[in-house]
């Protein structure tokens, strides 16, 4: 390959990947938490009053639903039944006021029956700790309001950056793929192992970046790609096709639901490997009255998060679309879901949820890694012979940005989760917490390391952020202490694995604040990782 080529194709892979690689950093950084948001917002919501464990089965559920419409009117336009109790939902009923239109600081309701058939409902906040981290990975960091962030098209925009950093950067290592794919050389040359940790980052989970790379492309653009192959593929048909609306003189009434149990079985007899999880009933007394059934089959991707889903007429029991449950697509619905499922990882159980989560951190490592390889690059292009050399103040500002940036998100992370476990006791809407705290700290890491440069500022950030992420292990450890405290225990396994993740990964933070800081004390002084004057 000419030598010409090989330049091109590398300043094309240096230039984007900086462009790209803050923004990314957070979008993979976030991704990597977002494998278990289940488990993330029970460890910071409160765990339900031990008198509202009451649950009901499927006898009951009729019952259950009828209570619940005619005492809360505003339910009937969509609740969620849930099929097992778990420690997120204790009760088997919810549903939010407000529906599609409702603030996102607006409380849920959730209701069963006592013995006696007697309705036990009330109000609780959902916590928004999960919902948050995802933002933090659709938008890359930028705050916005409304269903179309401005995040999320910047972030559409910076991963066609994304993929061609990936491909210019791949026909860049072509040359010397087989001598330095997996070479590893730590020594004096700290660049070079830096070099070759990026590499083999990045070629041995190309395949992960590549399809993350173009699905969130898909995902940004969403709109725009659906509202062209729309009228080509599903023509006028909507996506879940609705029981006809009923005429004025067939008003729909409560007593002619089905039974929650015989739509069920009903699915059941269709699939007998679909397993459900809750039933999500929109518009009941209305024309359109739906249900659709969302559960799991682990041997099929799905479109959902973590459900698939299949369509049911509430006063029938027919089903009306399959479209979206596992293993009954059509050929163009299964080419989208293969889309959502590669992205979100949900095939396989949870052991491919924890392979996504170190793709992920993988992928956080490899864009600082590609930032400080550039940052590093600039001082050995501009050295004559032995003589030092003055950093330019775009290199200090590249560098200062990359680490204030990067460490401020990793150390906003974990102090939103903290300051909203100790503060929910205190604050009737918690959400709202977890934004202040994030944005005060990031903004504060960011301009902390401008003001101070990168490295002076490097070490502390790293330390605040190994700080920070230890007291989510502390924080459980002084709740099984202080039992009586503001904060509250978990023993569920998934939030244990919460604090357990938390403490490793502190320690790791702790003992790289301690190699950096050793790194800036003894490299070159005419470093921008180094102190003192060149």
């Amino acid at each position: 390959m000419r030598s010409d080529v090989i330049r091109t194709y590398k300043t094309l892979h240096t230039w984007t990947g900086l462009l790209a690689g803050m923004m990314l950093f957070i979008g993979f950084y976030a991704g990597a938490l977002t494998m278990f948001k289940g488990p993330l917002d029970r460890w910071a919501a409160p765990p339900p009053a031990q008198q509202d464990q009451a649950w009901v089965g499927p006898e009951r559920w009729p019952a259950l639903i009828e209570a619940v419409v005619r005492a809360h009117p505003s339910a009937a336009e969509g609740f969620t039944l849930h099929l097992r109790p778990d420690e997120k939902n204790p009760l088997p009923l919810v549903w939010q006021p407000g529906g599609r239109g409702r603030d996102p600081g607006d409380a849920s309701w959730r209701a069963t029956l006592d013995a006696e058939g007697g309705l036990r409902a009330g109000a609780y906040q959902p916590s928004g700790m999960a919902e948050l981290i995802d933002l933090l990975h659709q938008t890359g960091g930028i705050p916005g309001r409304g269903h179309h962030y401005f995040g999320v098209y910047a972030m559409g925009v910076v991963c066609v950056l994304y993929v061609l950093a990936l491909v210019s950067g791949v026909i860049v290592l072509l040359p010397t793929l087989v001598k330095d794919f997996f070479a590893l050389r730590p020594g004096k040359n700290r660049k070079r192992f830096w070099l070759d940790a990026h590499n083999v980052v990045g070629i041995t989970s190309l395949p992960f970046h590549i399809i993350i790379g173009v699905t969130v492309i898909v995902f940004a653009f969403h709109d725009q790609i659906y509202d062209s192959l729309g009228k080509v593929v599903y023509g006028d048909r909507p996506l879940f096709q609705a029981p006809p609306a009923a005429g004025h003189d067939q008003p729909r009434s409560l007593d002619g639901l089905v039974p929650p149990a015989r739509l069920l079985a009903t699915v059941r007899d269709h699939d007998p490997d679909f397993e459900p999880r809750e039933l999500i009933y929109a518009d009941v007394l209305g024309p359109r009255a739906s249900v659709r059934i969302a559960g799991e089959k682990p041997t099929h991707m799905l479109r959902g998060a973590d459900r698939g889903f299949v369509a049911v007429d509430p006063y029938t029991g027919a089903i009306t679309n399959t479209d979206y449950m596992p293993g009954h697509e059509n050929t163009w619905v299964d080419l989208i879901t293969t889309f959502f499922a590669l992205h979100f990882g949900n095939f396989g159980g949870t052991w491919m949820r924890w392979v996504y989560v170190l793709l992920g951190l993988g992928g956080a490592f490899l864009f600082y890694s590609g930032n400080l390889l550039w940052v590093e690059s600039r001082r050995r292009r501009q050295r004559k012979g032995q003589a030092p050399v003055a950093q330019r103040r775009t290199t200090e500002w590249m560098a200062a940005a990359t680490v204030g940036v990067c460490w401020g998100c990793v150390a906003a992370v974990s102090a939103a989760m903290v300051a909203g476990k100790w503060l929910s006791g205190w604050v009737v809407d918690i959400n709202p917490v977890y934004l202040a705290v994030y944005y005060t700290v990031f903004l504060g890491s960011v301009a902390w390391a401008l003001w101070r440069g990168a490295a002076r500022a490097v070490a502390g950030l790293l330390r605040f952020a190994a700080l920070t992420t230890l007291m989510i292990p502390l924080t459980g450890l002084l709740a099984l202490i202080w039992t009586t405290g503001p904060v509250w225990l978990h023993t569920s396994p998934g939030t244990l694995a919460v604090e357990g993740s938390a403490l490793i990964g502190g320690l790791l933070l702790a003992w790289t604040a301690h190699r950096t800081a050793r790194r800036v004390h003894q490299g070159p002084k005419d470093s921008v990782w180094g102190v003192g004057p060149p």
